[in-house]
């Protein structure tokens, strides 16, 4: 038996599900149930019977999984799996900045950890964050929005907000430079260009289109055009290929690689299933302060 087969009979044994988030290997994609983005693929688990959630991606997704599922069994491939951006502000620090503004409204990216989630009144996701500001400026003077200064950006852009921003950044959307977006250009002037809203300014200015990545997938799956310039994790370029075919994917830079969503491997997989490895934990309180801040943004869920 293949590796594959032995994960496919461990996830059959142990009703297990398999997520895997845009930005995965393509292998790990392949074997997953559901591939999409993190709050999705949290979504979609828990609408599930599965007992066991394997979250092929970084910790604050697992976290997520595990607080609209908390009487399920989550795990994490490789715990060393982080985000940069999510590590940028913790707790403590969102609380001193609430004790400067205590009359502010806070809003956090779903790329937080559960611990930050608990603290703040709304989550988003970067599909929604330009409604939920706009629906939540209606009634207050101030917003705080953390931790992604250039979604924030986005966000203020679109809306005519002024937010405070807490100064928190994707690196790698950051390695994606407004020349890289020129050269890309210059080799395929029919292109149509794709920007996470992770990305920043200059970048996004250069974008025909700038959208989340399942955004990105509809867009490209709904789009007569054939050829598109996808600037965010090149991970996504797998999904894109796949589902179709006819068109052609170019990474807006190849260096938009996120060492985090590669350290999940097929050993790492079935390591974690076979001996219920990596389990997430988190306290009761957080998993129910954090879920309201969830459960608040999804009538704004796009």
């Amino acid at each position: 038996m293949s590796i594959v087969d032995d994960i496919l009979k461990l996830k059959k044994d142990k009703n297990a599900v398999i997520l895997a988030h845009n930005y995965q290997l393509p292998e790990i994609q392949d074997i997953a149930d559901f591939v999409g983005d993190s709050l999705g693929l949290s979504i979609q688990a828990a609408d599930t019977d599965a007992q066991v959630i394997v979250f092929c991606g970084v910790h604050f997704m697992a976290e997520t999984a595990k607080i609209l599922s908390p009487g399920k069994t989550v795990l994490l491939p490789d715990m060393n799996a982080g985000c940069p951006m999510a590590d940028m502000i913790n707790a403590d620090q969102l609380r001193e900045l609430k004790a400067q503004h205590p009359r502010a409204t806070v809003i956090c990216y779903v790329n937080t950890t559960a611990g930050v989630k608990a603290e703040c009144d709304l989550c988003c996701t970067s599909a929604n964050a330009v409604s939920i500001v706009k629906d939540v400026m209606k009634e207050k003077k101030e917003v705080i929005f953390v931790p992604d200064k250039y979604l924030a950006d986005y966000v203020s852009t679109e809306t005519g907000c002024d937010l405070i921003v807490w100064k928190g950044y994707c690196p790698t959307h950051a390695k994606i430079l407004p020349e890289h977006i020129l050269y890309q250009k210059e080799l395929h002037p029919g292109a149509v260009v794709l920007a996470h809203p992770e990305c920043t300014p200059g970048v996004r200015r250069l974008a025909d289109k700038v959208i989340s990545t399942e955004g990105m997938c509809r867009y490209a799956n709904e789009r007569k055009d054939k050829e598109f310039i996808v600037a965010t994790e090149v991970g996504i370029l797998h999904r894109m290929r796949r589902d179709n075919p006819d068109k052609t994917f170019y990474p807006a830079s190849d260096i938009a690689i996120c060492p985090n969503m590669k350290l999940t491997t097929l050993e790492k997989v079935l390591w974690a299933l076979d001996g219920m490895h990596n389990e997430i934990t988190l306290d009761r309180e957080i998993i129910a302060k954090a879920k309201r801040c969830i459960q608040r943004m999804l009538i704004y869920r796009v």
